[in-house]
C-alpha cells in the first residue's frame, strides 16, 4: 500500500463533506484530519527509515492541535477523509485501505497492554471504501472487508466481511412520558434497518 501526498486527501473531504464549498486554503485550514494526514505522510516516511523520536513528536504535537493521533507506523492509503477528527486514534499496526471514510471518536486499537505482546501486530487492517461511524472501535489483529460501514458506538473484535454492515444497538425508550415500556413493546426500536439507507456518520 503506497503513502499517498495531501491532494487526494482533499479531493476525498471535498466529495464526501457536504459543508465544503470550496478548495481554497483558508476553508482547509479549517479541517483538522487534513492536517492531520499530511503530518502522518511526513512521520512515516521518517519511521521507516529508522529515525528515532522525531515521527513520535510529530504525531503527539499533530495530536495537541488537531485531536487527531495517528501512531506514524501506521499505513494508510488513498484518499482517506476523517471528519471532525476529534478523539481519532489511529494505533502503531494499523492498516487503512483506500477511500476509506472515519468519523470523530473512531479508535482502531489493540486489546490491551496485557493481551498484546510487544512488536506483534495488534491493530486492524481496514479495507477499501469502508465508513467507520462517530465513535466506533475496531480493536486487535482483525480485518474489516472492502466496502462495509461501521455503525456508531459500535465495539468490533471479530473479522467483518466485505460488504458488511455492522452496528450497535439503538436506542430504546424504558419510559415514555412516564411509563414504563415493556421490553417487547420497544422491540421495534432496536432494529437496525434504518442504517441501511442512511449514513451513520457526524452532524
Amino acid at each position: 500500500m503506497l503513502q499517498r501526498p495531501l491532494p487526494g486527501s482533499v479531493v476525498a473531504a471535498y466529495r464526501k463533506d457536504p459543508a465544503i464549498r470550496g478548495v481554497g486554503v483558508v476553508e482547509l485550514v479549517l479541517y483538522p484530519g487534513l492536517w492531520a494526514l499530511a503530518v502522518h505522510r511526513v512521520s512515516n516516511r521518517l519511521w521507516r527509515t529508522g529515525i528515532p523520536f522525531v515521527p513520535r513528536l510529530l504525531s503527539q504535537a499533530v495530536r495537541m492541535i488537531t485531536g487527531v493521533e495517528i501512531h506514524p507506523g501506521a499505513t494508510i492509503g488513498r484518499r482517506l477523509f476523517i471528519d471532525h477528527g476529534a478523539g481519532v486514534v489511529i494505533g502503531e499496526t494499523a492498516e487503512i485501505g483506500d477511500d476509506v471514510m472515519m468519523y470523530h471518536g473512531v479508535t482502531l486499537g489493540g486489546h490491551g497492554w496485557w493481551a498484546d505482546a510487544k512488536g506483534s501486530r495488534r491493530h486492524p487492517r481496514i479495507g477499501d471504501d469502508v465508513t467507520l461511524g462517530v465513535g466506533a472501535s475496531v480493536l486487535g489483529d482483525i480485518t474489516v472487508g472492502a466496502h462495509s460501514r461501521i455503525g456508531p458506538h459500535t465495539i468490533v473484535i471479530d473479522d467483518v466481511p466485505p460488504d458488511s454492515i455492522v452496528v450497535a444497538p439503538k436506542g430504546r425508550i424504558r419510559v415514555q412520558r412516564g411509563v414504563r415500556i415493556d421490553d417487547d413493546a420497544g422491540a421495534d426500536l432496536i432494529e437496525p434497518t434504518w442504517l441501511e439507507n442512511h449514513e451513520m456518520g457526524a452532524l
